[in-house]
C-alpha cells in the first residue's frame, strides 16, 4: 500500500465519521415513532431486494471457496433465501420492541425538594469492527437505529460485496423517513489503514465493537484510542453432572455442539462426572460420532469409545468453530469448575444436574457471562432471550455483559428538575 492510499483511506474515514456525528445528533432529536417507521422502511427493502443481496453474497461465496477458505469462514459467510427473510422480518419485529431511549432508569426526590432522574440516551456513533458474517451489517444497523444511534460499520474484505449491497438497500430506505441516511454507512476503505483511522478518531467515534475472532478483538483493545466494547471468543462448556437427567444431557450436548458448530455459543468442551460416565459416554460419544463431531479426549474419555482421539494441551483451550469437541472425565463438580476456570472464555457454560445445590454452586462459582442450567449453550444468543437481535456478547464487566441488545447501546445521563433550587439554601420562588 503506497502513502497516498493510506491517506486516502485515513480521509475518507474521517468524513464518514463526521458524516455521522452529524446523523447522529439529528437522530437524538427523533421520535421513536419516527424510527419505528424507518425500520418497517429497512425490513421491506430487504425483503424487496433479496436477489440483489443473495447475489452478492454469491459472488462472495465463489471468491472465497476459490481462495480455499476453511467450511467455518464459508459458513458464516454464505447467506441464503430463507436466512434473509428472516433477517428482515427481524429488522421489522425491533420496532414492536419497548423504546431504550428516554426511559427513566431511576429516579427520586431529594430532601430539599430537587428531582432526580437517570434517563437512557444513546451513545452516538458505534463503529463496528467484524468478519464475515454479513448478517451482523443488517442487525447492527437495525439495533444502532432503534436505540438512536449512528452505525459505522467496518466488515471484512470476504464479504465486502454483500456488505456493500445490504448497506446500499438499508439507505435507500432511509432516504424516503425521516432517518437520516448517514445514520448507517460502511467505513471506506479496504485496507488496514481505514481500521486503524477508525480507531483513532476518539471523539468522533463513541464506542467500537470487535466482533470476530480473538486476534481482531485484541488488536482492537489494544491499538483503540476509542473506547472497546470486548466481545469474545466462546470456549463453551457442557459439564454433565452426577445427578444429571442422561437423556437432557445427550440432547443438550448434540444441539449444543452440532446445531451451527461455526458460531461463538456453540460447546467446544464437554466435562462429564465420574460417576456417570459409564452409563453417559458410550452413548454420547456413539451419537457424535454419528454426526462427525471428531472427540479429542483424555484417557477417561479413550476408555469409552474406539474414535475418540488423544487431547492435547492445546484442545483445551481452543475454540474450534467446527465439528471438535475437546471431553475430560472429572471427579467433582469443582473439579469442572477448575476446569471452566483455567481454559474457560468467560462467555457461556452450561450445567446438566437435576440438583439445585449443585446448579447454585456452578452458576455462584462461574464468573462468566452466560450461564446455562439444563439448557443449550446456542441460547446465549439475543434472538433467544427477549433481545430481538444482538450486536454481539460481551464478556467484559463495564456497561454491557452477555448478548448485548437495545439498552447496551444506551447510556444514562442524570436530569435535575428543581424549582428556583440553589446549592446550600432553599428554594427560591420563581418570578
Amino acid at each position: 500500500m503506497s502513502d497516498c492510499e493510506a491517506t486516502t483511506d485515513a480521509s475518507t474515514v474521517r468524513e464518514a465519521a463526521l458524516a455521522a456525528r452529524a446523523a447522529a445528533t439529528r437522530l437524538s432529536t427523533t421520535t421513536g415513532a419516527e424510527r419505528n417507521a424507518a425500520l418497517m422502511a429497512v425490513a421491506r427493502h430487504l425483503a424487496a431486494s433479496s436477489w440483489r443481496i443473495l447475489a452478492a453474497n454469491r459472488q462472495d461465496v465463489d471468491a472465497a471457496r476459490a481462495a480455499g477458505r476453511s467450511t467455518t469462514v464459508l459458513d458464516r459467510l454464505a447467506v441464503s433465501g430463507d436466512q434473509l427473510a428472516a433477517l428482515a422480518r427481524t429488522v421489522g419485529s425491533l420496532a414492536d420492541e419497548p423504546d431504550p431511549v428516554g426511559e427513566v432508569a431511576n429516579g427520586s426526590v431529594m430532601p430539599n425538594g430537587l428531582e432526580v432522574r437517570r434517563i437512557r440516551v444513546p451513545l452516538g456513533v458505534v463503529g463496528m469492527i467484524y468478519e464475515g458474517r454479513p448478517n451482523v451489517t443488517a442487525d447492527a444497523a437495525a439495533l444502532c437505529l432503534k436505540s438512536g444511534n449512528a452505525a459505522l460499520l467496518r466488515g471484512s474484505s470476504t464479504a465486502r460485496h454483500t456488505n456493500g449491497v445490504l448497506v446500499q438497500v438499508i439507505r435507500e430506505a432511509l432516504a424516503d423517513t425521516g432517518v437520516p441516511v448517514d445514520a448507517v454507512q460502511l467505513v471506506p476503505g479496504v485496507t488496514h489503514a481505514s481500521v486503524r483511522e477508525l480507531m483513532s478518531l476518539r471523539g468522533l467515534v463513541d464506542v467500537l465493537v470487535p466482533r470476530g475472532g480473538h486476534d481482531l478483538i485484541q488488536a482492537t483493545v489494544r491499538d483503540s484510542a476509542v473506547p472497546v466494547i470486548e466481545t469474545g471468543v466462546g470456549n463453551c462448556h457442557v459439564y454433565v453432572d452426577q445427578h444429571a437427567d442422561l437423556d437432557k444431557a445427550l440432547a443438550i450436548l448434540l444441539n449444543a455442539k452440532t446445531q451451527r458448530p461455526s458460531v461463538c455459543n456453540a460447546a467446544e468442551s464437554l466435562l462429564v462426572h465420574e460417576a456417570v460416565a459409564p452409563a453417559f459416554l458410550p452413548r454420547a460419544l456413539s451419537a457424535l460420532t454419528a454426526h462427525g463431531v471428531t472427540v479429542h479426549g483424555d484417557a477417561g474419555v479413550r476408555s469409552f469409545h474406539p474414535a475418540v482421539v488423544p487431547a492435547t494441551d492445546e484442545d483445551w483451550a481452543c475454540e474450534y468453530l467446527s465439528l471438535d469437541l475437546a471431553a475430560a472425565v472429572v471427579d467433582s463438580l469443582d473439579t469442572a469448575v477448575d476446569h471452566i476456570r483455567v481454559y474457560g472464555t468467560g462467555h457461556t457454560e452450561a450445567i446438566v444436574t437435576d440438583s439445585q445445590s449443585a446448579a447454585r454452586r456452578f452458576v455462584a462459582a462461574l464468573d462468566t457471562a452466560v450461564v446455562a442450567v439444563n439448557a443449550s449453550t446456542r441460547f446465549a444468543d439475543g434472538g433467544e432471550i427477549g433481545l430481538g437481535t444482538e450486536l454481539g456478547i460481551s464478556t467484559q464487566k463495564l456497561h454491557a455483559r452477555g448478548p448485548m441488545g437495545l439498552t447496551a447501546l444506551t447510556t444514562t445521563k442524570y436530569v435535575l428538575v428543581g424549582d428556583g433550587h440553589i446549592r446550600g439554601g432553599a428554594a427560591a420562588p420563581l418570578a
